[in-house]
């Protein structure tokens, strides 16, 4: 590993959903937990696409990676207390706002104490790292235990964007997405495949960020997008091809390979995103809007 800061390594001491099969050592897979932006939309008229907040999780080369812990890090989490056997994985964080951060407190594995994880993030707009803003979510009154409960190894680094992390053979990188909400994009890549994450595409980036994000994703195998959106106050559904045209555009001019959309809006139901997914392959055929248990297989 090398460009980051490491935030000193703890161990904490005491105090069904379907699932990616563990994954060979030779193969890539993908497999979406949450796919909703802003905040968690539990509803009969989500049930297709999901209501929880972001969370993917990448098997790669015999390792776990994890992308943001919305509430769909729970479902992950139970999944894997399925396993019984000791885990290690990697937690990386886009950004410390709420719908990325909120399912951590309720991610059982990390109170199992045989379990090590290894969590990334760069620092918020106020300067709080990564460490800081998921111990200050877990204070009074906001929940009723402090991270310290957690048994499990928590070991915590400081990335910055244009950082490296090598895991063996697999290695993350990373960008600058939005510099509004500090939020850094993931490129992962093993062998010849790489798979890149960037969930904070805005509408009105300017032409030095478009540039930069377009060399980071060049000609990856998956992107993994978000279709950008204005606040819940004036989302319009009578616009939606502008929601989702600036992850088109990236992807053509990346290159990129297949993408798929994330981070619904809390008011975008099943039937509107059945619809937006007609008319995002009829602009780009290799596109699908994912939804929640969505597996993808990189390069094979």
């Amino acid at each position: 590993m090398s460009n980051f800061e490491l935030s000193g390594s703890q161990s904490y001491i005491p105090e069904k959903s379907a699932t990616l099969p563990s994954s060979p050592s030779g193969e890539f897979l993908v497999q979406f937990w949450g796919v909703r932006g802003l905040i968690p939309t539990p509803s009969s008229n989500t049930n297709r696409y999901g209501g929880n907040t972001a969370c993917l999780e990448m098997q790669v080369a015999g390792k776990r990676l994890i992308f943001d812990g919305g509430t769909g890090l729970r479902i992950l989490g139970k999944t894997w207390q399925e396993l019984q056997q000791p885990l290690e994985a990697h937690l990386f964080f886009t950004n410390c706002q709420s719908n990325r951060i909120q399912g951590f407190p309720f991610f059982a594995p990390a109170f199992i104490v045989e379990n090590c994880f290894h969590i990334y993030g760069t620092a918020a707009s106020n300067g709080a790292s990564i460490k800081q803003c998921l111990y200050d979510q877990m204070l009074q009154p906001h929940f009723p235990y402090p991270l310290q409960v957690m048994q499990s190894e928590l070991q915590f680094y400081n990335l910055t964007p244009d950082s490296e992390v090598k895991l063996d053979d697999v290695t993350i990188t990373t960008a600058l997405i939005n510099q509004t909400q500090r939020s850094v994009g993931y490129r992962v890549t093993w062998q010849e495949y790489s798979v890149a994450y960037i969930t904070d595409l805005h509408q009105n980036a300017d032409q030095v960020e478009q540039e930069r994000i377009l060399e980071f994703i060049k000609g990856v195998d998956l992107l993994i997008a978000n279709a950008t959106y204005t606040p819940p106050t004036s989302h319009n559904h009578d616009s939606a091809d502008l929601l989702w045209q600036a992850a088109v555009n990236t992807a053509f001019n990346a290159g990129v390979q297949r993408l798929a959309i994330s981070h619904h809006h809390p008011d975008d139901h099943d039937d509107f995103l059945d619809q937006v997914q007609v008319d995002i392959k009829s602009a780009f055929p290799q596109a699908i809007l994912a939804h929640e248990g969505l597996v993808l297989s990189v390069g094979k």
